[in-house]
């Protein structure tokens, strides 16, 4: 009876087969359009974690207490290099830095602006967020007083590569110091602070300058994929500042949660539309079948294969669509993860917010697996008012009707 009811469904899902087509392609399409924006949104968020992450705060910071807030150097970690070594040997562990930060005033022949120098060892950097991948001019060279500028700061000071500047701050005896640096570099971060007021120096260099020794530094940042290594840290380092990497970045959070919103919307318009297409050829069937159904009913049928009949036209167009959109969703999340999306015409806009002017997407199974589930409920609820229609027949009277 079961396999009878199924050829049945699936030959009835065809009746009017320009009808089905149409409704499948519009199901294909619009899925996959829907996975390739969920696909750049959740790109969008990735790239800037991740950049945000390599050229500063990695999973886990620490720093003294109080230097976030008042921003001294006096508020320096003591014994870093020890600290360093000991949290290198934690299971997960994968890169440690110390960063010795100062803000102050960096100077040019003609203009002037807020500026925080941060010392950094090159090697180091590299091994931790691959820094020279940041690069957009130049050449990464710290030595004989180098320096490497984020790219906004450059447009600020209208800065090039070879051009002087002048930093000026107050040391660790609360003298105020200069130091005479020329630019090597420019790098793009999209890290918004350290693009528009960032300038890299070594890290030795700015010991001098600030009177400070090897031994301090103002940020301690760990690179780790060990989900237990924030408690860690707190407990062993509780006289420290530790913060996680949301911690220190709530507006990564916001972004999340709005792209979290975003893939909502879409989400619901996308299905809305499959249940009114699937609606609309299941309501339509329905109603050309209707003495069809008078007579099953007639002659003695239950209630209950029929109404099994038309959830499995329903699920017939729904399953075919899906597949549909599955398989050219997947080609084109392939192609915006490999190739991603230029939005070159916006770069200004994009890049003030921390995003890249080339989007690149992402692909997670959840994906597919979700919006399987969505367009499957959507398919039953799409039959439940036709089959409310079938329920209430009188089959003697259809019959009769139709005659």
């Amino acid at each position: 009876m079961y396999k009878l009811i199924l050829k049945m469904a699936w030959k009835n899902s065809f009746l009017r087969p320009a009808r089905t087509l149409l409704v499948i392609i519009m199901i294909a399409v619009s899925m996959s359009m829907m996975l390739g924006i969920q696909g750049l949104y959740d790109g969008m968020v990735v790239s800037m974690i991740d950049k945000n992450k390599r050229s500063e705060s990695g999973d886990v910071s620490i720093y003294a207490k109080d230097y976030r807030i008042e921003k001294d150097i006096k508020y320096r970690v003591e014994n870093a290099d020890k600290i360093k070594e000991d949290i290198q040997k934690i299971d997960g562990v994968e890169a440690v830095v110390l960063r010795l930060r100062a803000d102050g005033l960096l100077s040019t022949a003609r203009k002037s602006s807020f500026a925080s120098v941060i010392g950094i060892d090159l090697e180091e950097e590299e091994k931790f967020g691959a820094f020279s991948e940041f690069l957009k001019e130049g050449n990464i060279n710290l030595q004989k007083r180098g320096a490497v500028i984020g790219i906004e700061l450059a447009k600020t000071l209208k800065v090039r590569i070879g051009s002087k500047v002048i930093f000026s701050t107050q040391d660790s005896s609360g003298e105020i110091n200069s130091i005479a640096l020329r630019i090597r570099a420019i790098i793009q971060t999209t890290n918004i602070s350290l693009d528009s007021s960032g300038i890299f120096i070594d890290i030795n260099q700015l010991h001098k300058l600030l009177g400070t020794t090897s031994k301090e530094a103002t940020q301690i940042s760990v690179k780790s994929k060990n989900k237990k290594l924030y408690g860690t840290l707190k407990e062993k380092y509780s006289h420290l500042d530790v913060k996680s990497f949301l911690e220190l970045q709530p507006m990564i959070k916001q972004m999340e949660d709005m792209m979290v919103i975003f893939n909502s919307i879409t989400f619901s318009i996308v299905m809305s539309v499959v249940f009114i297409g699937i609606f609309g050829v299941m309501y339509v069937s329905v109603l050309d079948r209707i003495r069809e159904f008078g007579i099953m009913i007639g002659i003695g049928m239950h209630y209950k294969y029929i109404r099994l009949q038309i959830f499995l036209e329903a699920i017939v167009v729904g399953l075919l669509g899906y597949l549909g959109g599955a398989f050219l969703g997947a080609i084109l999340l392939m192609y915006l993860k490999d190739y991603g999306l230029d939005l070159s015409s916006f770069s200004d806009a994009l890049e003030m917010w921390g995003y890249e002017a080339v989007i690149y997407g992402t692909i997670k199974l959840s994906y597919f697996t979700t919006t399987f589930l969505a367009i499957m409920s959507a398919s039953l609820l799409s039959v439940l008012i036709p089959l409310r229609k079938i329920k209430k027949l009188n089959p003697i009277e259809v019959i009769k009707a139709d005659k």
